[in-house]
């Protein structure tokens, strides 16, 4: 069995995105696949994984949902982000022909991004929980007329052919990972461009945003994420979640956390970690 200090939870079946994600990323780590989101979570605050890799957006997709509303109490921290190009893939069994393939298997974000081909093959769309899974069921059936919409990955460990590349209907389709771990580990300042996360919330009042996040506008500091989300019964509460550019320990930084502890409650920082090269080349 590897050293769990050399593995990396995802959540999935072998083949996941998320665990081609770990493969890109983290290529000397062992891949430790986790039937949920809490259960990759839960892997590493109990040691069985030193990270996990959580995928959190998609550019096609928005908010991997549940992910915003169980981060803030994993007990994890951020350390890192990777960004992981999805290049969805049609699988079939080895004797498979694509004029002669009826149904489409994969989870419903595979399905919906690759609408074009679907149609242009004439294929029945089924929803499964899971891209690999669908993959895995595929190779089970041993039904030529069945495919699978998954990865590369999927094909290679479920021995399937791989009977069209590049299906998804957008070139762009790409999902920001981000890199989980029990032990906070933050870069320092100065040493590069940084991503600070943090959620708080606020009563559902006039201005009440608007006051909360003016220090960001008026110490300059970008903020390229804001999500809300209603976290009581009532709807009077909202939590967001935020990504902002910059080092917690930057002056700015301060200044505007400074302003948001005056009109906000529950501020919690979830990680301060570096930027990731796919940021930059995205502003050139």
């Amino acid at each position: 069995m590897p050293n769990a200090a050399n593995r990396i939870a995802f959540q999935g079946y072998p083949g996941a995105y998320s665990n081609l994600a770990c493969r890109s990323a983290f290529p000397t780590m062992t891949p430790l696949p986790c039937p949920s989101f809490e259960d990759a979570f839960a892997a590493v605050r109990e040691g069985k994984a030193r990270l996990a890799m959580i995928p959190i957006d998609n550019s096609i997709a928005g908010r991997v949902a549940d992910i915003h509303h169980i981060m803030p109490h994993s007990g994890l921290h951020i350390v890192g982000e990777h960004f992981q190009r999805v290049e969805h893939c049609l699988l079939g069994l080895k004797n498979a022909k694509l004029d002669e393939l009826k149904e489409a298997h994969s989870h419903v974000h595979a399905l919906g991004q690759c609408r074009k081909a679907i149609k242009q093959l004439g294929l029945k769309a089924v929803v499964h929980a899971d891209t690999a899974g669908a993959a895995q069921d595929v190779a089970a059936w041993g039904d030529p007329a069945k495919a699978a919409i998954s990865s590369s990955l999927a094909a290679e460990i479920y021995g399937l052919k791989i009977l069209r590349k590049n299906i998804e209907d957008a070139e762009h389709n790409t999902t920001r990972f981000l890199v989980m771990s029990k032990t906070e580990k933050r870069p320092k300042k100065g040493d590069g461009p940084c991503v600070t996360s943090f959620v708080f919330r606020v009563r559902s009042v006039p201005a009440a945003l608007y006051k909360a996040l003016g220090g960001f506008a008026t110490n300059k500091v970008n903020i390229t994420k804001l999500e809300s989300y209603i976290i009581d019964p009532y709807f009077t509460v909202a939590q967001f979640y935020v990504d902002a550019d910059g080092h917690i320990d930057d002056e700015a930084m301060k200044f505007a956390f400074e302003e948001l502890g005056f009109f906000t409650t529950d501020l919690k920082v979830l990680g301060v970690y570096p930027a990731s090269p796919f940021r930059r080349a995205g502003k050139a």
